[in-house]
């Protein structure tokens, strides 16, 4: 086998054990992983803000605008204008939000994170420096992306 059909084989596995994660989180809790990560991120810092929500998870506003009217429409998440200011509107989540996160499974990357600090500084700037350089060679390099692991096509208004 090829250097670059085994390189291929590593990416693909590592797609397939996003994809299992993925179909494992919308079985048990009926939501993708943005989703998740947005309810995630709305726990930690009730109140956020969209655009805050966008910096904090690396993806545009207008996604997690798309992301907000899914779990809003599951009442999952509620929009408040602010009384002061009616140009901010914060985010909370509901009873039914807080509950779904309390039962949603273990994010895949926990295992992948603790086994990367593990790693000696200079490999993981290896590591980090060779995804880099893949995605550059896949053109990706643009790809609208939140630091934790999802799947799905490949779509700015996810």
């Amino acid at each position: 086998m090829q250097k670059y059909e085994e390189l291929l084989v590593s990416l693909r596995k590592v797609i397939r054990a996003i994809d299992i994660y993925s179909r494992k989180l919308s079985k048990e809790t009926g939501l993708t992983s943005p989703q998740l990560i947005v309810l995630q991120e709305i726990a930690a810092h009730d109140g956020l803000m969209v655009k805050d929500i966008a910096t904090h998870i690396n993806l545009s506003s207008a996604t997690v605008t798309n992301i907000l009217d899914r779990l809003e429409a599951r009442e999952l998440v509620i929009r408040e204008r602010s009384t002061q200011d009616k140009r901010r509107v914060g985010l909370h989540l509901t009873d039914l939000g807080k509950q779904i996160l309390i039962n949603a499974p273990t994010p895949l990357q926990a295992h992948f994170i603790q086994r990367f600090e593990g790693l000696e500084e200079w490999e993981q700037s290896q590591m980090l420096s060779s995804m880099q350089r893949i995605a550059k060679m896949m053109d990706a390099e643009q790809i609208d992306a939140s630091p934790l692991l999802q799947v799905g096509q490949i779509d700015k208004t996810n």
